[in-house]
């Protein structure tokens, strides 16, 4: 049943960070110690665990190549290049690597240096992402980050001379203090610095952060609808199109991992807090899609790894109900969409199940009227929320940025 699954690729999640940023959700952990450096990690340690973690999961893998992997955070850069060399020929070691897979490494100025951008590359990391936010020092300081505009410029440079040729900038928009010429600023100076992708989103003050207990004073409503605006034409302009939400790529460099999340494609997640989703197939043909993730924290996770239990926090099953929505939240976030036979191959439903609940959608003008592609009307990537609770009969509508 392999051949009739979802292409399949690997998330492997990095828990640490030097300094928690006010803004940041996701799974970051400040080591104990103040002053620490990167050889205070428990790099041996964790290595060991994530290569248990991924034992305990190969049975999930159904003989399928790893098409991608992507080594988030936290901070994967402050682990050393031996530390990916093994942990990447391990993994080659179980699962099988498709021709030409893209393996992304996130990593933060102020936490890299040549010599270690020379190991990432020798390890096998071929994609690299860069957290940089801004480049502009008010704009940094109030985001918490570590680095400076100047840093920044430099990762990216020894980037290139340590021989990677593929490189994505992370900025964002809508900062505090922020002016639609600063805003424009930021992208005019990752331009100059070419690199082949660029994701471009705006501050979100997501719950249990600093900023959503604090709220910065942001840019009114006006300010960052010409933010957006102009900031999608400076991209178009210099030749990177807009591929979903907030992702702009030159030809032929569109992330491939993430292209995979949005198509409802099938993921392992090892390390803390890790995210999975995998489809099942059973001798009957009937198709079973499980979400499952990780133990969040550092130091529970690494005492998982003599535990009975393993190291899965939690599951969950896709009911065929929720399926819809499930796979239009990525699907819809392409601004070319997908192709409608994708619900079908990745999900083993008959077309009719969807198109039914996207009829909505479709007379409030948030889809496009093409019978062969499930794809959002400009209006419909501009109000998402809304193009998805018309999916999930929900009423929630908040303008997506």
């Amino acid at each position: 049943m392999a051949d009739k699954l979802p292409p399949l690729s690997v998330y492997i999640h990095t828990p640490w960070c030097v300094r928690k940023c006010p803004y940041c959700d996701f799974n970051s952990h400040e080591p104990g110690t103040h002053g620490f450096t990167p050889r205070d990690l428990p790099e041996a340690a964790y290595l060991d665990a994530l290569l248990q973690d991924l034992d305990d999961d190969l049975g999930l893998a159904a003989g399928r190549d790893i098409q991608t992997i992507f080594i988030g955070g936290g901070t994967p850069s402050l682990l050393s290049p031996a530390f990916y060399a093994r942990l990447l020929t391990e993994i080659e070691a179980r699962l099988p690597f498709a021709n030409a897979i893209e393996i992304t490494l996130e990593a933060n100025p102020g936490t890299t240096e040549q010599k270690r951008f020379i190991g990432y590359r020798e390890a096998g990391i071929n994609r690299l992402s860069l957290g940089i936010q801004s480049f502009q020092p008010a704009q940094l300081h109030a985001l918490g980050r570590i680095h400076s505009g100047q840093e920044a410029v430099t990762a990216i440079t020894q980037a290139r001379q340590a021989g990677f040729t593929n490189i994505n900038v992370d900025l964002m928009h809508g900062l505090p203090e922020q002016t639609p010429q600063l805003a424009m600023d930021d992208i005019e100076q990752a331009l100059a610095l070419a690199p082949e992708h660029l994701s471009w989103y705006q501050l979100t003050l997501e719950p249990n952060t600093a900023f959503h207990s604090h709220p910065p004073i942001l840019p009114e409503e006006e300010s960052l609808w010409d933010i957006q605006d102009s900031g999608h034409q400076l991209l178009e302009q210099a030749g990177f199109r807009r591929y979903e939400i907030s992702a702009y790529a030159r030809a032929g460099h569109r992330s491939r991992h993430n292209l995979n999340y949005w198509q409802f494609g099938d993921y392992l997640g090892i390390g803390a807090g890790a995210h999975g989703k995998l489809s099942h197939i059973d001798q009957n043909g009937e198709w079973r899609i499980e979400r499952r993730w990780k133990t969040r924290q550092p130091d529970a996770y690494l005492k998982r790894i003599n535990d009975l239990r393993g190291f899965v926090a939690g599951k969950q099953l896709i009911s065929v109900d929720e399926l819809p929505l499930e796979f239009a939240m990525n699907a819809l976030r392409l601004t070319e969409g997908v192709p409608l036979n994708t619900w079908r191959t990745h999900t083993g439903q008959p077309d009719a199940m969807l198109l039914a609940r996207l009829q909505s959608a479709q007379k409030k003008g948030l889809l496009m009227q093409m019978p062969e592609k499930l794809r959002a009307s400009p209006q419909g990537l501009l109000f998402l929320n809304e193009l998805l609770a018309s999916i999930s009969d929900e009423s929630s509508v908040t303008r997506v940025l």
